[in-house]
């Protein structure tokens, strides 16, 4: 049975979404993966599109969505870092994963914040596959 995941920020418009790609990409077959936001926002960062897109992860169909867009019990609930404090979400582990928002800045940082979410994200299915969460 999967593990229903959600990766939570403020806007879900930049890092949550990349972790919703990467898991998406890399963990379908073990993650039901969701992501959200705490405020309404317009558009998911052209940025964190493109830069996806270089390492071949399609994000072009995703969009912000709202905490109250995702199911409400997840197994897993990460936040990106961003001192969001979520309306209680019942989860059976939850977990910060203290992200930098490279938005607003240069290509270089959404590469790197990319890279570190991969490498979150693939320590985040090697625990789930091992029966740790």
């Amino acid at each position: 049975m999967k593990k229903k995941v959600a990766f939570v920020c403020i806007h879900n418009s930049c890092r949550s979404q990349m972790a919703e790609g990467w898991a998406k990409h890399l963990g379908s077959d073990v993650l039901e993966v969701y992501s959200a936001g705490t405020e309404e926002y317009h558009e998911v960062k052209p940025l964190a599109v493109q830069v996806m897109e270089e390492a071949e992860v399609d994000m072009s169909e995703h969009y912000p969505k709202l905490l109250t867009d995702i199911p409400e019990e997840i197994d897993i609930l990460v936040t990106m870092g961003c001192g969001v404090v979520c309306p209680f979400v019942p989860c059976k582990h939850e977990e910060d994963w203290g992200l930098t928002d490279p938005s607003g800045g240069p290509i270089e940082g959404f590469r790197e914040t990319r890279d570190i979410i991969k490498s979150k994200v693939e320590d985040l299915i090697e625990r789930v596959k091992k029966g740790e969460l």
